[in-house]
Order: structure tokens, then C-alpha cells, then sequence
């Protein structure tokens, strides 16, 4: 027994020595070995490796592959025209020298990310106070980015200390300005909105009249022209009839007086209310006076 469990032990003492010594690096990372704190050697290449036993040697894994940094930073910024102006911006960077990223920034990831937004705030921050709003959005945009990426990595591979990264891209994702100074502006471009459709709402208004003036003179002249030639039509209606009239009583006078005196007595007892006093000797009646003594007479 005492053998067996002898064997046993030594078994499973090997087994985690060989356990410790054997690592496997992943092919999105280095593997970064360490004797006594300092770097040993830097493994790149993905697979299975071999390195003395804890305390002797120790490993740790770096990424290896592109990273993103986003700004978090909402502190507005300065620009040519003193405007506050706040830049949403993002970086993709990758290790490039892990040994060189170690020694000079850290042991992980996120102490490259530090470092680097510091770096890349600051280098906004200067190339926003050279420009204006209008070629922050437009004509220089793509300037300020290229600007900032080489900024940035003149920083990080500065001849003393390179940090053994690389950075691959600078964008801009947003611009916009301040928010204490955003309810300002939208005032400004409302009231402007509302100066240009009120200028449209008065010239609008103005053809409007001119039409309006337009269609009634129009009108004035189209009633003028019609009345004239309706009076005129009337004229030539008037004297047809008197003509006519006049060559009906031609032939017989008696006859014209009696129907003139008709016409004046239908015109005269035109209401069935009206009442007249008139004096029957008048010659008023002297067509009913003159046929009432013809029919006496018969």
C-alpha cells in the first residue's frame, strides 16, 4: 500500500509540475514570460509552450488584436470663433512591441486605454481650437482627424519611451455644441425660420392684393364694357320702336292718342290700393269722355 500510494504522489506531483510548465497561447494574444519580474521572451505565435515552474517563471496574455477607444469626456472645447463645442470620437489601436508596451505603459489593455484617451483629448483639444464650427462639419474634417492621428502617434512612438502600440484610425462620430448654449441657438434658428416665413406669409400677401386689384379691375372694365353695350342695344331698341310707333300712328292720329291714353291709364291704376282724386273734366279722361259720347251718340 505504502508503494502505491508512494506512486500516486509522485504522479500527481508530476502532473502538476508538467502542468506548470506547459502553457498554450491563443492565437488573439501574446504570451508575455516572466523570470523573477523581468521578461523573459515573448511568444507571438499561437500553441503549445514551455516555461520553468512558479516562482521561477510566470506567464501573461496581451491582446493582440485591433481595439476600439471610444470618448467618454463631455467637457466642451474651444473653437476658432470661441464657440463650446463638444466631439464624440473613437480610435482603433492595437499592441504592436508587447514587450516595449509593458515596460512603458502596463500590464493590460486598459492602461493603454488610459493613457491613450489622455493623448487623444488633449490633441482635439488643439486642433478644435484652430478651426471653426463650419470646418468641423464640412471642409476640414477629414483634416482634423488626420491631424489628430499623427499627433497621437508621434506620442506613442516617442524615441525615449514607445509604448509598442500602433494606432490605426481617428474618427469623429459627432459634433454638436454645448448643451448650456444649445437651447440658444435652436431660439436663433427658430426665430430665423419664422423671419423667413413671415417674409414668404407678406409677399404671398402682397401678390394676393395684386391679383385681388387685378381681377376687380378686370371686372370694373368687363361691367363697363357690357352696360355700354347693353345701353347701346337699348338705344337702338328704343328708337326702333319709336320709329315703328311713330310710323303706326302716322296713319291714324285719333288712334294714337286714344292708346297713349290706355297705356296712361294702365300705368296709372297699376296698384289695386291706390287711390287717385282727379276731376273728371280734366283732360285726363277725355279719351273715356270722347267714347262714352261716341256710344251715347250710336
Amino acid at each position: 500500500m505504502n508503494r502505491i500510494g508512494f506512486i500516486l504522489t509522485s504522479l500527481l506531483v508530476a502532473l502538476a509540475l508538467a502542468s506548470s510548465m506547459l502553457f498554450v497561447v491563443d492565437q488573439r494574444q501574446f504570451g508575455v514570460v516572466f523570470a523573477l519580474g523581468q521578461i523573459k521572451t515573448v511568444i507571438t505565435e499561437p500553441g503549445l509552450n514551455f516555461k520553468l515552474p512558479p516562482p521561477f517563471q510566470n506567464v501573461s496574455y496581451i491582446d493582440k488584436r485591433l481595439l476600439t477607444l471610444e470618448s467618454t469626456d463631455t467637457e466642451p472645447t474651444l473653437t476658432a470663433e470661441k464657440q463650446r463645442v463638444v466631439i464624440d470620437w473613437y480610435v482603433r489601436w492595437r499592441i504592436s512591441d508587447p514587450s516595449a508596451y509593458i515596460r512603458n505603459v502596463g500590464l493590460d489593455e486598459r492602461a493603454g486605454a488610459l493613457q491613450l484617451n489622455r493623448v487623444v483629448r488633449n490633441s482635439f483639444q488643439q486642433e478644435v481650437n484652430k478651426r471653426t464650427v463650419s470646418e468641423l462639419l464640412s471642409t476640414r474634417r477629414e483634416e482634423l482627424m488626420a491631424d489628430v492621428k499623427r499627433e497621437v502617434l508621434a506620442a506613442v512612438r516617442g524615441a525615449d519611451k514607445p509604448w509598442g502600440m500602433d494606432v490605426v484610425d481617428v474618427r469623429i462620430t459627432r459634433v454638436d455644441y454645448a448643451e448650456t448654449i444649445t437651447k440658444s441657438v435652436y431660439d436663433r434658428m427658430e426665430a430665423e425660420r419664422k423671419r423667413v416665413a413671415n417674409e414668404l406669409r407678406s409677399t404671398g400677401a402682397a401678390e394676393g392684393e395684386k391679383i385681388r386689384a387685378d381681377a376687380d379691375r378686370q371686372r370694373e372694365v368687363i361691367v363697363a364694357e357690357a352696360y355700354r353695350q347693353a345701353q347701346n342695344v337699348k338705344g337702338q331698341g328704343d328708337a326702333e320702336a319709336a320709329r315703328a310707333y311713330s310710323e303706326a300712328f302716322g296713319r291714324d292720329p285719333a288712334f294714337a292718342q286714344f292708346y297713349r291714353s290706355l297705356e296712361a291709364y294702365k300705368a296709372s291704376f297699376a296698384g289695386k290700393n291706390d287711390v287717385m282724386v282727379v276731376d273728371p273734366s280734366s283732360d285726363f279722361f277725355k279719351a273715356m269722355r270722347g267714347s262714352a259720347v261716341q256710344g251715347s251718340g250710336k
